[in-house]
């Protein structure tokens, strides 16, 4: 064989290799159109995706049991048994992926827990001891500190690391006297951080409004949707064209909205459901397609007996 021919063939040898790798790290991201979280009574909430693993992470509202799923199984697996570390209860789990850590909202039981998201060890936990209380969802910020709404009391809390690497907690802003009316009900709910570290958006179930809060200055606006309203807006999701979904729960619908670049004010564009909704809180995406968790609020709500089994649907990216 020629010097030039043994190159040649070299160089369609390294070719073939590369689009191997680049179709086997694409094939990596397989997604089914459901997965089946078992259990009687879980009514699951709250979802994180960790792009890494192509795992994601379900809670219960049920008994605080968190789940593990993995994007190519149809079943979910028990990751973290319900009541472990006093986790009775769960409405939602969010991943810093950075730093390993999986935060937990505690619901009801006004407790916040923080785990290592491979191994399961319970890193810190934290409660407000608080009557009336719904630790609803939590935002991580680029710096990975974690904000959390409570829907019940008119307090947003944060967890964050000093510098000795200590897990600290805090009940970080009262909204009394703020444009954040508390009402009877569920109040401040589903919360996101901008990609810049410097705003969280959250919105408010009973009323509908979106608002946005200045991490620096602690000022909280309302955001202009030009009189629309997004009532019973749960988990809500924003990418990076300024894009916010938010999930209405008792209306089984997806709502797109466009946010200016200050997030002062939106569009609403459109709105989105599916027959394989049953009550959904939740949301995480996978590439051009969400995972949406079917709670069966109503039924969680009402102590009536769920259709099983509990699911996470997968539709295309409104």
């Amino acid at each position: 064989m020629s010097k030039l021919k043994f190159i040649l063939l070299l160089f369609a040898v390294a070719i073939s290799l590369i689009t191997f790798d680049f179709a086997s790290a694409h094939a990596k991201v397989i997604i089914l159109d459901r997965y089946i979280i078992p259990g009687e009574a879980v009514f699951p909430e709250g979802i994180a995706y960790q792009p890494k693993t192509g795992n994601f992470f379900v809670c219960s509202n049920g008994d605080g049991t968190i789940f593990r799923g993995n994007l190519r199984k149809k079943f979910a697996d028990v990751f973290l048994p319900g009541g472990e570390d006093g986790r009775t209860t769960a409405t939602n789990v969010k991943l810093d992926d950075h730093k390993s850590r999986l935060f937990v909202a505690g619901s009801t039981s006004g407790q916040i827990f923080v785990y290592n998201s491979y191994s399961g060890e319970l890193l810190s936990k934290f409660n407000n001891h608080k009557a009336s209380t719904l630790i609803n969802d939590v935002a991580i910020t680029p710096s990975g500190d974690a904000y959390f709404t409570d829907s019940y009391d008119p307090t947003l809390y944060k967890v964050s690391t000093n510098e000795a690497n200590e897990f600290q907690y805090e009940a970080w802003l009262d909204f009394t006297g703020t444009v954040v009316d508390y009402q009877s009900g569920v109040n401040l709910n589903g919360i996101v951080a901008s990609d810049d570290g410097k705003y969280l958006i959250v919105v408010q179930s009973n009323t509908g409004k979106l608002f946005r809060i200045d991490i620096d200055s602690e000022q909280v606006t309302e955001i202009d949707l030009g009189g629309e309203r997004l009532t019973n807006g749960d988990g809500i999701l924003l990418n990076k064209k300024q894009i916010l979904y938010v999930v209405r729960n008792q209306e089984e619908l997806i709502v797109k909205v466009q946010l200016e670049d200050d997030f002062s004010s939106g569009t609403v564009v459109s709105s989105t459901t599916d027959p394989s909704f049953d009550v959904p809180t939740t949301i995480a995406q996978v590439r051009k397609r969400l995972l949406v968790v079917n709670t069966q609020l109503d039924k969680f709500l009402s102590g009536s007996a769920p259709e099983l089994p509990f699911t996470v649907s997968t539709v295309p990216l409104p």
